[in-house]
């Protein structure tokens, strides 16, 4: 199966480690160009270097509109918009704590990153794609927007529900451009620092039990998340959209 992205430009949200950064050096290695999307200037820095001179960089806040659609107006500008990752996310470094526990700051902080930073992107990239009449979206969800969340935080599970829900009906209404959107569902990664803190804090027996529930006991990695989106950005997929495919090792 050979999966080229040759002239097809590709903006990656979050890519400034871990699974971003993982999808843009296999994005390049396909012939992509890549925009890197960030905070982190300091983590694109490094994400540019290992990708070379077919990637560039902007810092970007996915949950500020305004600041999204500039962006995006810029990139569209210069070189166009074929694919997009919707791939920025997390926790935004809280705990689990009792729901009576959690400020209205908190809760709207969670999915102004993983749900709202999604739809704005897809929002700002959205006419580019219609005039082309053709486009894949590819929202990273979460094994948590399926079930539960291992950390016991309830914006994120909801918030990664909310993207399969924002996948599905995004599909009906971009499919007729000959756009797909499509979700990628991963299980636990060690691909950050927030999830080495995690499987620090579940401890030996915790860790243990964790992969006792993987069909294929192993920890997943960033490459085998990456390697699920180049099939739903490839031509490939060409007609499977509103899809949410789980990449966790099989529960």
């Amino acid at each position: 199966m050979n999966i080229t992205f040759e002239g097809r430009t590709v903006l990656i949200t979050g890519a400034a480690h871990g699974f971003g950064r993982a999808m843009a050096l296999a994005f390049v290695a396909r012939g992509a160009h890549v925009v890197a999307l960030d905070v982190n200037t300091e983590g694109l820095a490094e994400t540019q270097r290992l990708c070379g001179f077919a990637c560039e960089t902007a810092e970007v806040d996915v949950g500020d509109r305004d600041a999204v659609q500039a962006t995006v107006s810029a990139i569209a500008t210069k070189r166009g918009i074929d694919i997009l990752v919707n791939n920025a996310g997390g926790v935004r470094g809280q705990k689990g704590r009792p729901l009576e526990e959690i400020s209205a700051a908190d809760w709207q902080d969670i999915f102004d990153v993983n749900l709202s930073g999604a739809f704005f992107m897809a929002q700002a990239v959205a006419p580019v794609m219609k005039r082309h009449r053709f486009g894949r979206i590819i929202n990273i969800s979460s094994g948590a927007g399926r079930t539960i969340s291992l950390t016991g935080i309830q914006a994120y599970a909801s918030a990664k529900a909310g993207q399969i829900g924002l996948t599905r009906q995004l599909a009906h209404e971009l499919g007729p451009f000959g756009i797909t959107v499509n979700c990628v569902a991963p299980g636990f990664v060690r691909s950050n620092p927030t999830t080495e803190k995690q499987w620090d804090a579940m401890g030996a027996e915790g860790q243990a039990a964790l992969i006792n529930q993987i069909a294929m006991r192993r920890l997943g990695t960033p490459d085998d998340i990456a390697h699920a989106v180049m099939f739903f950005a490839s031509d490939l997929a060409g007609w499977i959209t509103g899809e949410v495919l789980g990449v966790d090792g099989g529960k």
